[in-house]
């Protein structure tokens, strides 16, 4: 009995040192991520929320919405020094998202975040701006599409989930934890660490077949999803999708605004077989573009071709409306 009580302690003591290991790993990483990638814009509270968020230029507004696990630095890093004058961009980090502070207890359901953006463009007194939306963020421009079509005046979507699929894809299983609690212990120990170990393959398959670029875990704000807080809301976000996104979706025929799409043929992600093409016959009036041999993240591989195609959008959304004069609009491109 003595050597069977023993074992038992040693087993204890072992897993108790492998979980403080796990604790002081895991903050290690996120003060290593933090001085990687510091804030780089200004703060708002929005219900409970701590929105942290870019603002740059002058002329129509853009919103910007990124996706699932990602940030702000999406957007910032390869596309806004594109733009020219004429534009107001505003990228966010959704609620939870890079540094941005989700209230406690908030579910990251799809209509709760589409109301924490209609308050956000409520707040900064954006008059109906044309929302940008990246995968995940495509559904939450979607979702204020429909359920708050007088906030905004257009959609333009990036690879966006649109339609909800019957299986969580191998990408995303080991993220899918419906227990809170469940969810915490992990982003508290193994998740992160782990995160780091298998970020080469993940990123591989994100951008595949494309290449990440060499300074995407600082321009492209990678390292920011290394963080507790971050796994906490990046898994969050995705249980959640699966309560709303269903009915959302049996809804895009009422959608009346301007809207268009763009996805690559390649993506490994979401495909554009089931996310992009059937949206063709769902939204009256739809610019479908599709991007040959181009995987989940055209605004980084085609970022030319995702001006382009916002800027024919925004054409679109702001007919009628007047810009500054353009040398009322020269802004200093961030990041």
């Amino acid at each position: 009995m003595s050597l069977i009580f023993w074992s038992v302690v040693a087993l204890a003591i072992l897993a108790v040192a492998m979980i403080g290991y796990m604790v002081l790993s895991t903050r290690r990483i996120a003060a290593e991520a933090e001085k990687q990638v510091p804030p780089v814009g200004k703060f708002v509270e929005i219900d409970g929320n701590r929105i942290h968020y870019v603002d740059t230029g002058e002329g129509v507004p853009i919103v910007f919405l990124h996706g699932l696990g990602a940030q702000l630095h999406h957007f910032l890093h390869p596309l806004f020094g594109r733009f020219g004058s004429g534009y107001r961009l505003i990228a966010l980090d959704r609620p939870g998202s890079g540094y941005s502070v989700r209230t406690t207890g908030a579910s990251g359901r799809l209509p709760e975040q589409a109301e924490v953006v209609r308050r956000f463009i409520e707040e900064l007194g954006l008059e109906k701006p044309l929302v940008v939306g990246h995968s995940l963020g495509g559904a939450i421009a979607l979702t204020l599409a429909v359920e708050h079509p007088q906030t905004i005046s257009g959609i333009a979507l990036l690879a966006p989930l649109t339609h909800m699929e019957r299986r969580i894809r191998g990408l995303f299983k080991a993220i899918y934890i419906r227990s809170r609690l469940l969810r915490t212990v992990a982003a508290n120990t193994v998740a992160i660490p782990m995160s780091l170990k298998y970020a080469g393959p993940t990123l591989d398959l994100v951008f595949s077949p494309q290449q990440p670029p060499a300074d995407y875990g600082t321009k492209g704000g990678g390292w920011l999803g290394l963080r507790p807080s971050h796994f906490f809301a990046t898994s969050t976000d995705l249980v959640a999708i699966e309560h709303d996104l269903g009915r959302i979706q049996q809804r895009y025929d009422e959608i009346a605004m301007p809207a268009g799409i763009l996805f690559g043929t390649s993506d490994r992600v979401l495909g554009v077989g089931v996310h992009g093409r059937p949206m063709i016959e769902k939204i009256k009036g739809l610019e479908f573009e599709s991007v040959a041999g181009v995987g989940h993240m055209p605004q980084f591989i085609e970022p030319e071709r995702i001006v382009a195609f916002i800027k024919r959008v925004a054409e679109r959304a702001f007919a009628g409306r007047a810009s500054p004069h353009p040398h009322d609009n020269f802004t200093e491109p961030l990041g």
